[in-house]
């Protein structure tokens, strides 16, 4: 029986999209990378073959997802894994972010997901079979200040993830949303990290962006592991719908989840005073 797995990654010219890329076609595999840039692909990846089509692609335009979906098909006649990895950070408070900067954010991350696993679902239930990774955060799951954008388009990830993996098991479809925690790639430096263009004093904008730039090559996570982990769920029986990637994620979330918790102890009293008697 044939192992050999298409996967269909986005984001792939840098950080976790690119050691995940290299890794699937170290393994054999074929693949499937998109990125705005289809020159920078080409440059760490190589050039098309029988096992890598490279394809420029801006995710938010959804003709042209359309468009690459469809040649993903034509090429390898099927796609088996895809990995919404491309994202988008923005630092800044609620009140310093401008409309078009928050919808800038949600585009990317939102949208750009959707639009693909829309395009992409109808060869997947055809086949019957597929798998879904959607590159979350452990900020999809708490909110930090001065990321609010970035919070709301990651804790929408996670649910719609949640919705898509009832959705699609009837069809033999998996979904996995993965929570990375900070995994040392180029996502924190000063070329990659966009700030809020309106300034407000007091909320601290600049020291939180100083904060995240000083994590720049020191971020706890080895990329390539994660690469790893992504392959071990694909090849699982029956892969988790949630996974928690790295010790400071799988920390953070926990410490969260048992403060929610607490807090919806102590006001119990009134969630459950609500129904008519």
């Amino acid at each position: 029986m044939n192992t050999q797995k298409v996967w269909f990654i986005t984001g792939a010219s840098k950080g976790m999209g690119l050691e995940t890329a290299k890794l699937v076609l170290a393994n054999g595999d074929k693949l499937v990378a998109t990125s705005r840039n289809v020159n920078e692909l080409m440059s760490s990846l190589g050039e098309a073959s029988e096992n890598f089509l490279p394809l420029a692609l801006d995710i938010t335009n959804d003709g042209a997802v359309s468009d690459a979906i469809f040649k993903s098909i034509v090429h390898f006649g099927r796609l088996d894994v895809i990995l919404n990895n491309a994202g988008y950070y923005l630092v800044g408070s609620l009140e310093e972010i401008s409309e078009e900067e928050f919808r800038k954010t949600q585009e990317v991350n939102v949208f750009g997901t959707v639009n693909i696993i829309r395009h992409v679902l109808p060869y997947l239930r055809k086949q019957q079979s597929g798998h879904i990774i959607n590159i979350a955060s452990n900020m999809g799951y708490m909110g930090y200040a001065n990321t609010g954008s970035y919070n709301a388009a990651k804790f929408a990830v996670v649910g719609l993830s949640e919705a898509l993996a009832q959705e699609v098991k009837p069809f033999g479809i998996k979904v996995t949303v993965v929570a990375p925690g900070m995994f040392r790639t180029n996502f924190m430096s000063d070329h990659t990290l966009v700030v809020a263009k309106k300034n407000v004093i007091g909320y601290g904008k600049k020291e939180h962006a100083a904060m995240l730039s000083s994590f720049n090559g020191h971020q706890p996570g080895d990329p390539k592991k994660l690469a790893q982990a992504l392959n071990a769920i694909v090849k699982a029986e029956e892969p988790p719908v949630h996974l928690i990637l790295g010790p400071d994620s799988y920390s953070s979330i926990l410490e969260h989840r048992n403060k929610e918790q607490a807090e919806m102890e102590q006001w119990k009293h009134l969630s459950l005073s609500t129904n008519f008697d």
